[in-house]
């Protein structure tokens, strides 16, 4: 019996295998590998019975229990598969249709998901102010009357201000000085009226061929030319005496033709300079007695500590005795260190509220230590400082509301906004140019300008002569506008990022409010970095804030972003700035994404702002962080809808063409210079010469041939 039951078990095995096989194919066939896998565990768990008629596919209209296909399986869906049932979850055209007349704004809300704007506290800051004016006129200095006259009629100045008045007597007496006053309070006419005044009676009378008697140092290209135009002003009455002036851009040859003719008075940057010593046999320093080093502070900032060094062997090697004078806004410790190596026995001279009329005559270097040392700098008597601080999505539309308000006014506003980098300038400039309708006022050739240190230089001084005859205009540009420069008439400073240190604060604003004019500042900053108004404060700055309600407000004066819909909200109600805002956004975006070329042009602007923030000092890292900026928010103010992925791999890639270009002329330099270097290791036997037929038959490498 045992036997017999084996055997039927045996024969029902084959019928229950095969007829599970065949449902196997059929549901391989129609339903795939899936239904597979389940039926087989449908198998394991029910034995012989067949499967529930629940468990076949459903009708249309009832989903079943398990998961679709696509999501159960471990593979992937096909592309196929993706595309047909996303019409199933979103319908095409309902999502996205929106009512007749209002424009798709294809743009995120600005005003969601914004960190918290923090609360500014405020205190009220003690300035350190100056006495511009003094009741003291040139004419009792005992100066040439040709020379006074010169400045009653060609310059209109009348009355000294006070650091000329604590400063030209110095000088005459002829006495080294330090000299620091706030920007614009005349440093120029300081040193330059006793120059020309000694120069003219210099006898026998100084003839062209003679060469430099006075030697001044400025730090950029800009303000060499308005030095120059300053000199030759004051020289108008004594012809014989030449002025010149030497800076990068220009051509070599034409400059080396002026000096074997002569300069009398030679203006020049310290690296064009330096580069004329070593190449230009025809320059020499015999006959010098004035060294004027204008925005000493600014020299050493720009890494001109070597060439400094540089001019002065050259200087001291040549000229036994001269007259040093050093000119600066902010008083650091590097100009410290060079005014004890240039300057002896000096005159140390301080413009503040406290200051007396007499000149401080201490001749050692503890004062001007002191003077480093003082957190407090002087600013203008009347200028007005602002600060707003705004999201970073809202940073671009809050500086062009500020900048289409200011245009409705009457006067139109002369205005400069300060940027960090080269890139960021020309972006802006065109962003702004394209998209903002501002008129362009009558007289002038343009609206808004651009200056940066990447311009040609014959770009550069249009630029800068068209803004100083404007009546009316926007110069965008960076820190090479920052020092010096006087530039007539400017109503508003607009700081787009926050400087690196509050001395550049204050040469930034020292733009406007010049010689006791009216002027007002903005400084535009975010959320993370509104600690810095404190920093600013600590060094006696006092500013206000500014809401950025009220800046955005600007844009409902603008008919351009004007939204037609059937209703409408009231004007004076948040939503109506909101829509505004957006409206403008989404014209700036539309614009970056036009082509590939303004989208990269936005990346690549980007890309400079982030780096931007590496450049700060370690004692701004806390205020001035990456970590702490947002890329998707930052992202939005430079009109990109998304956060762009690989960012400093999508830009590299552009230039790989080039630098594969290059590669070959780079190791052909490289290959040179490793022979010119073994060239000079030769053995202390040897004549240093290198023999001619071991030169000859050495032989060149892949990269040379």
């Amino acid at each position: 019996m045992g036997d017999q039951g084996l055997l039927l078990n045996i024969s029902e095995a084959p019928v229950k295998f095969y007829k599970g096989n065949n449902k196997s194919q059929r549901s391989q066939q129609h339903k795939g590998k899936w239904q597979k896998r389940k039926e087989l565990k449908r198998k394991s768990r029910d034995g012989s019975e067949e499967p529930p008629a629940k468990r076949l596919p459903p009708p249309a209209k009832r989903l079943p229990p398990p998961a679709p296909p696509q999501i159960q399986s471990k593979e992937k869906p096909n592309k196929k598969d993706r595309v047909e049932s996303s019409p199933k979850k979103v319908p095409a055209g309902k999502s996205e249709e929106r009512p007749k007349g209002r424009p798709t704004i294809k743009t995120s809300s600005l005003f969601k998901n914004n960190p918290e704007l923090p609360d500014i506290e405020r205190s009220e800051v003690k300035q350190v102010q100056e006495k511009v004016f003094s009741s003291d006129s040139f004419s009792e200095l005992g100066l040439h009357p040709h020379l006074v006259s010169t400045l009653t009629t060609v310059l209109d100045v009348s009355r000294m201000t006070s650091v000329q008045k604590m400063t030209i007597p110095a000088l005459l007496s002829g006495r080294d000085a330090m000299v620091r006053s706030q920007t614009g309070s005349g440093k120029t006419l300081a040193y330059g009226v006793p120059l020309v005044q000694g120069l003219q009676g210099v006898t026998p009378k100084i003839q062209r061929s003679d060469g430099p008697y006075a030697l001044i140092l400025v730090p950029t290209r800009e303000l060499a030319l308005q030095s120059f135009t300053i000199i030759q002003k004051l020289l108008k009455p004594f012809t014989w005496i030449v002025p010149g002036v030497l800076m990068g851009g220009e051509k070599r040859k034409s400059e080396k033709a002026r000096l074997r003719k002569g300069i009398n008075i030679l203006i020049s940057t310290p690296g064009r300079l330096v580069d004329h010593v070593r190449s230009t046999q025809s320059i020499h320093f015999r006959h010098l007695c004035w060294l004027i080093v204008d925005e000493a502070d600014r020299i050493l900032d720009l890494g001109f500590e070597k060439d400094l060094t540089t001019i002065l062997n050259a200087l001291n090697s040549q000229s036994e005795r001269r007259q040093n004078v050093l000119l600066s806004a902010t008083l650091t410790q590097g100009v410290v260190r060079l005014a004890d190596i240039s300057l002896h026995d000096p005159i140390s001279v301080t413009v503040t509220e406290d200051s007396t009329d007499e000149v401080n005559t201490r001749s050692k270097m503890e004062q001007m230590e002191v003077d480093a040392g003082t957190p407090g700098f002087a600013v203008p008597e009347r200028l007005c400082q602002h600060v707003v601080v705004v999201p970073s999505k809202l940073k671009l539309v809050t500086l062009s509301a500020f900048i289409l308000g200011k245009w409705k006014c009457n006067p139109k506003p002369k205005m400069i906004v300060f940027f960090p980098s080269c890139e960021l300038v020309e972006f802006h400039h065109t962003l702004l140019s394209r998209v903002l309708p501002l008129p362009h006022p009558n007289k002038d050739r343009g609206v808004m300008l651009r200056l940066h240190g990447s311009m040609d230089q014959e770009e550069r001084t249009d630029v800068f002569q068209q803004f100083t005859a404007a009546r009316a205009g926007i110069l965008l540009c960076t820190d090479v506008a920052a020092r010096g420069l006087d530039l007539p008439q400017v109503t508003w400073i607009v700081q787009y990022s926050a400087p690196a240190s509050a001395a550049e604060y204050i040469h930034r604003v020292g733009r406007t409010a010049r010689l006791g004019a009216h002027g007002s500042s903005l400084l535009i900053l975010i959320p993370s970095e509104a600690e810095y108004i404190q920093t600013l404060r600590n060094h006696k700055i006092s500013i206000s804030e500014m809401k950025m309600e009220e800046i955005l407000s600007n844009l409902l004066l603008e008919d351009f972003l004007i939204i037609n819909r059937g209703k409408r909200s009231h004007p004076a109600h948040p939503q109506a700035v909101q829509e505004r805002a957006t409206v403008l956004q989404t014209k700036f975006e539309d614009y970056v994404h036009t082509n590939a070329e303004t989208s990269l042009s936005a990346k690549k602007a980007l890309q400079s702002y982030i780096r931007s923030y590496a450049t700060y000092p370690r004692d701004l890292k806390h205020i001035f962080h990456v970590r702490s900026l947002h890329l998707g928010h930052v992202a939005k103010s430079f009109g990109l809808r998304d956060a762009p992925h690989n960012l400093s791999q999508q830009l590299s890639g552009t230039k790989k063409q080039k630098a594969m270009k290059n590669k070959r002329n780079d190791r052909q330099k490289t290959v040179r210079t490793k022979q010119r270097f073994s060239d000079l290791l030769t053995s202390e036997y040897s004549s240093g010469l290198p023999p001619k037929s071991k030169k000859a038959k050495t032989p060149l490498s892949g990269a040379e041939q």
